[in-house]
């Protein structure tokens, strides 16, 4: 049998990888702490649970959706932005519900990407921004994102030949891994070079909700003219605490929209009914939920990060996401030390180089797991020496 060349030098995808170790450190019998991935153990709020569980017994949501979502979702999407961002969006073609934010960035590559064709991608980065490129048949020309420029890419210093061949620009703010944010000055910077250079605009923003400290950032929507090149992805799962209900979002440019409606429409059915009413109530209902997801959040933020700069690693207080990015101590790579952090104390971490080349030399941490276990894991922490 042969396999498309796509999937022979297509990696394992990165979670996949870790949570094998994690399997077989368990096997062994080690009591493993996992900051590895993403996922909020703070459940879906009751009230939005109930909105599902009463939709589920109307039986018209028992049969195929359609692939634009229904009207009312996409109108609740709408006022959402409204209310939120100050962002005014036609529900009808400005809207498009997707089945988690993860299955509209894996495609969106392909209304843009055609073999040959390169995509502008930072590093280090979400993997699925040039993932996504290559099963398109492009290549990535990709973005050092580092501690010097804010974590932020230099748009200035893309070469023109790259710049010729480049059809899609991906930004991710709040950012993951990194927890850097952007404000609306680099935004319209953006915009201004999307436009100089056609290339359209992809920006990822779903941790726009998990923010600390009082801070409040900004849609890439709200920059002047970024409705005339891109669009944004958004999502629920952060938010709401519904990773595991697959629901989220792009909005912006009505022609990128269209596209991507085109493309999905040939290849899902769309998000289950019943999820969708969930996710209007989410959307409409109680938002008190989301100031008190952050304050878990923050108390864990707090507790982790001198517990990290006391060993060695040099990492500051993220003003959001859900993530603390770690440099880590000379003498070790990002690999070696997350080895060195599961053998001796047995938690786990992602390894930085797994997001890109530019991730060397890092860790993040999730502060999304239970308080039990982030207390567990700062007595390992306590107990390991400082440095090598």
């Amino acid at each position: 049998m042969r396999l498309a060349k796509r999937i022979e030098k297509l990696p394992p995808y990165l979670f996949v990888e870790i949570n094998k170790k994690i399997a077989a450190k368990r096997a062994a019998g080690v009591d493993v702490v996992s900051f590895a991935i993403g996922d909020p153990d703070l459940p879906t709020p009751k009230h939005i649970l109930d909105a599902m569980w009463k939709a589920a017994q109307v039986p018209a949501n028992h049969r195929y959706p359609e692939s634009d979502g229904l009207p009312e979702f996409r109108k609740a999407i709408a006022e959402w932005y409204q209310k939120r961002f100050g962002v005014t969006l036609d529900p009808d073609k400005e809207v498009l519900p997707l089945i988690g934010s993860k299955e509209g960035i894996g495609h969106i590559a392909l209304c843009f990407i055609d073999p040959g064709d390169i995509a502008l991608v930072p590093d280090p980065a979400y993997p699925v921004y040039a993932i996504g490129t290559m099963f398109a048949g492009g290549e990535s020309h990709y973005l050092p994102l580092t501690a010097e420029n804010g974590f932020l890419p230099d748009l200035d210093a893309i070469p023109q030949n790259v710049l010729k061949k480049a059809k899609v620009l991906w930004l991710n703010y709040p950012n993951n891994p990194t927890g850097a944010v952007a404000d609306l000055k680099f935004f319209e910077k953006a915009v201004a070079f999307a436009k100089k250079h056609d290339i359209p605009i992809c920006h990822d923003g779903p941790y726009t909700e998990i923010a600390y400290d009082g801070y409040k950032p900004v849609s890439f929507l709200q920059a002047k003219g970024a409705m005339d090149v891109g669009i944004e992805f958004h999502s629920l799962s952060k938010s709401y605490n519904m990773t595991g209900w697959r629901v989220g979002m792009a909005v912006g440019n009505a022609q990128m929209i269209n596209a991507l409606m085109r493309v999905k429409s040939n290849l899902d059915s769309g998000i289950p009914q019943s999820i969708q009413q969930m996710a209007i109530d989410a959307l409409r209902g109680p938002q008190g939920c989301i100031a008190d997801n952050v304050k878990v959040y923050q108390r864990r933020r707090d507790k982790l990060v001198p517990a990290l700069n006391r060993l060695g690693l040099k990492v500051l207080s993220p003003k959001a996401a859900l993530y603390l990015w770690a440099r880590v101590p000379e003498g070790h790579t990002s690999a070696s030390y997350a080895a060195k952090l599961i053998d001796e104390a047995g938690i786990v971490v992602t390894p930085g180089r797994g997001y890109g080349e530019h991730g060397e030399g890092y860790i993040r941490l999730s502060i999304t797991l239970p308080d039990d276990r982030v207390d567990e894991a700062l007595k390992r922490l306590q107990a390991l020496k400082p440095g090598k």
